[in-house]
C-alpha cells in the first residue's frame, strides 16, 4: 500500500493540491493500526504479550481505501522493496512451500505439550478405532451416526504404537495432506507464489489452527472438498476433460471421512450450476451421468448399513443432523455471521476473506465468461455457510472449505487490484501471516488449550482410578468418551443409562463430579440407584471439575 504523501495532480495547471482532509486522516489512521497489527503480532510470536490480538486490520483496511480513494495517479513501489520483493522471488514456489509444511509440523509438535490429554470428540473416534483393533474392548462414546473413515485412519495408527501420540500423528498428516492441497489447487485457480500466500494465510487462521494438533476429521475432509471444487472448475474450463469421472473419488472419501460434507457437497453442486449453467453440465450429459452413478454406487455400502440400523438409507445422516447441538433452525448461520471473519480466520485471514467476497460481487456484476470461475468459487463459498448454518450448529471447523476459497479469491482480488504494487502487497501479506502463525500458536497455546486440559486433568485421575478391575465395567457420566478411553471401561451418559438394561456381570458405576456438567439432581440419582446396595467412594482432583464422587451399585436383589 502506497505511503508517499497525498498529492492529487491539478488536471489543468498539472500542480499536485492537497488532498481532502478525510483522506489525510483516513492515511494516518491506516498507517497507525498498520502498524500496530504488526507490532502486536510480533509481541504475540515471541510470547511477550498474551490474550486474544486486537483485530486492528479490520480498521486499517477500509482506511487504506478511503485514503487511496481519489488518487488519479499511484506511485511506484519504493526502490528498496521492490529489490527485496525480487531477492525473495528467486527462491522457488517450492521451497516456500516446504517452509509452510515445516511451520505446520512445528506448530502441532509445540502444541501437543499444550494439550496432551485426548479430547471428547477425539476420545469417540478413539474408542472405535481402538475396538476395532482389539475385539472386546468398548467403543464409549460412539454412535451409529458418526463415519468410520477416521476410526479406520486411527486402526492403522494404534497398530503402530496404542496410545494418544499415534492418534495425533494422524491429524499431522491430515493436516499436511490439506495443506499441500490448498497450494497446488490455489496454484493452478491464481498463480503458484499466490498459492503460497493462501497456505499461509490459512495456517495463520485462529479457527484453522486451533484444530491442527487434534485428531479430529475436519481438516482432512477441507483437502479432499477441494480436490472436487478443482475437478469440477477444469471439468467446464478444460475441453475434453475428463475430471467429471474421478469427482466421485474425493467425494465419497470426504463423505466417509465426515458425513458433514453431504451439506457441503449440496452446495458445491449449486453452486456449479448457477456459476457455469445447466446447459454447461447437460452438455456432457454422458460424464455426467457416469460421474452420478459410481457416486450413488458408492454409497451403496452405506445405505444398506444405514438401512439395517435405522430402518431407512438416509436415516444416519438426518441421524446425524438431529444431533446438531442447534438451538433452532438457523442458529449456526447467525453464528457464521457473528464471527465473520475474524474468529474464523483472524484480522489479516478475515481482511483477505472480505476480498474475496468483494471479487466475488466483481465477478458477478461484470457476468464475463472468464469469470465464472470467480462466480463457482464465491458462490460455494456463500451456499456452504447458508447451507451448513442452517442444517446444523455453527463451528468454525465445519466451515474451512469457504475460508479456503474465499482467501483463494481474496489473494486474486488483490493482486489484481494492486497493479504495479501487486507483487510488493502480497510478500507484505505473506510476511505478516508467517509471523501470525507462531502468534496464534502463543495464543492457542496459552489462552485456547487451558481449559479443556484443566478439565481433563479431572477425568484423567478418575479413570486411572476406575480402570483394572476384574469384571467388565460401564460408567455413567456426562463425560463418557474421555472416561472411556482411559479407564477402559464401556461409558453412557446419565440420558442414556435412563433408557438401557447393562448386560448381567457389569460393574455400574456413576461418576459425578463437583462441577460437572449433564449430571442427576438428587431426585433423579436416587431413581437411577433404585434401591441397590451402592459403594460411594470420593476421589480428589486437580482439575477444574474438582472432586468427583463414584457410586458403584451393587447386584439388584
Amino acid at each position: 500500500m502506497p505511503t508517499a504523501p497525498l498529492l492529487i495532480p491539478d488536471p489543468v495547471h498539472g500542480a499536485p493540491e492537497r488532498a481532502p482532509r478525510g483522506q489525510r486522516v483516513a492515511l494516518v489512521v491506516a498507517v497507525v493500526t498498520t502498524l500496530a497489527a504488526v507490532v502486536q503480532q510480533v509481541l504475540h510470536a515471541v510470547g511477550v504479550v498474551g490474550g486474544q490480538p486486537w483485530p486492528f486490520l479490520l480498521v486499517a483496511a477500509p482506511a487504506w481505501l478511503l485514503a487511496v480513494r481519489g488518487l488519479r495517479t499511484v506511485p511506484d513501489p519504493p526502490p528498496v522493496a521492490v529489490q527485496a520483493v525480487e531477492r525473495l522471488r528467486r527462491i522457488p514456489a517450492w521451497a516456500w512451500v516446504v517452509g509452510v509444511l515445516a511451520m505446520a509440523a512445528a506448530a502441532w509438535a509445540a502444541l501437543q505439550d499444550h494439550e496432551p490429554l485426548i479430547g471428547h470428540e477425539e476420545a469417540v473416534y478413539g474408542n472405535k478405532a481402538r475396538s476395532w483393533l482389539d475385539d472386546g474392548t468398548p467403543d464409549a462414546g460412539w454412535g451409529t451416526y458418526r463415519p468410520v473413515g477416521l476410526p479406520a485412519l486411527g486402526r492403522i495408527a494404534l497398530a503402530v504404537h496404542d496410545d494418544v501420540g499415534a492418534l495425533r500423528v494422524v491429524a499431522l498428516l491430515l493436516t499436511l495432506f490439506t495443506l499441500t492441497t490448498t497450494y497446488l489447487v490455489a496454484a493452478r485457480l491464481t498463480t503458484p507464489r499466490r498459492a503460497v500466500v493462501v497456505t499461509l494465510l490459512l495456517l495463520s487462521g485462529l479457527g484453522f489452527l486451533r484444530r491442527v494438533p487434534l485428531f479430529l476429521n475436519d481438516i482432512g475432509a477441507t483437502g479432499l472438498l477441494l480436490i472436487v471444487v478443482y475437478l469440477l472448475v477444469r471439468a467446464q474450463e478444460k475441453p475434453g476433460s475428463r475430471a467429471l469421472l474421478t469427482v466421485p473419488i474425493p467425494a465419497l472419501a470426504a463423505f466417509y471421512l465426515r458425513y458433514g460434507v453431504v451439506g457441503t457437497l449440496a452446495a458445491v453442486v449449486a453452486a456449479a450450476v448457477l456459476a457455469y449453467g445447466p446447459r454447461a453440465w447437460l452438455a456432457q450429459g454422458r460424464r455426467l451421468a457416469l460421474c452420478a452413478g459410481i457416486f450413488l454406487a458408492g454409497l451403496i455400502p452405506h445405505f444398506v448399513y444405514a438401512t439395517e440400523v435405522t430402518g431407512g438409507p438416509l436415516g444416519l445422516i438426518f441421524s446425524a443432523t438431529e444431533h446438531a447441538g442447534r438451538a433452532y433452525v438457523g442458529d449456526g448461520l447467525v453464528y457464521y455471521l457473528s464471527i465473520f471473519p475474524y474468529r474464523l480466520a483472524g484480522d489479516l485471514g478475515g481482511v483477505v476473506m472480505a476480498a474475496g467476497l468483494w471479487g466475488l460481487g466483481a465477478a458477478i456484476r461484470r457476468r464475463r465468461r472468464d469469470d465464472r470461475r470467480h462466480v463457482f468459487l464465491g458462490m460455494t463459498a456463500v451456499l456452504t455457510f447458508v447451507v451448513l448454518g442452517v442444517a446444523t450448529d455453527g463451528e468454525p471447523r465445519f466451515v474451512y472449505l469457504p475460508v479456503v476459497l474465499l482467501t483463494v479469491l481474496g489473494v486474486q482480488t488483490l493482486a489484481e487490484a494492486a497493479g504495479r504494487w501487486s507483487a510488493t502487497v502480497l510478500t507484505a501479506v505473506a510476511a505478516l501471516a508467517a509471523v501470525t502463525v507462531p502468534a496464534t500458536a502463543q495464543y492457542v497455546a496459552h489462552d485456547a488449550m487451558p481449559g479443556p486440559t484443566a478439565q481433563r486433568v479431572s477425568t484423567l485421575a478418575v479413570a486411572r482410578q476406575l480402570a483394572g478391575g476384574d469384571r467388565p465395567c460401564l460408567l455413567v457420566t456426562g463425560y463418557e468418551p474421555d472416561l472411556g478411553w482411559y479407564s477402559g471401561c464401556d461409558a453412557v451418559t446419565y440420558g442414556q443409562y435412563r433408557r438401557m438394561t447393562p448386560p448381567s456381570g457389569v460393574e455400574v458405576s456413576l461418576v459425578l463430579f463437583e462441577r460437572g456438567r449433564l449430571q442427576p439432581g438428587p431426585a433423579s440419582l436416587r431413581r437411577l440407584i433404585d434401591g441397590r446396595a451402592t459403594t460411594t467412594r470420593t476421589i480428589p482432583t486437580e482439575g477444574s471439575l474438582g472432586t468427583a464422587t463414584v457410586i458403584t451399585l451393587g447386584a439388584r436383589s
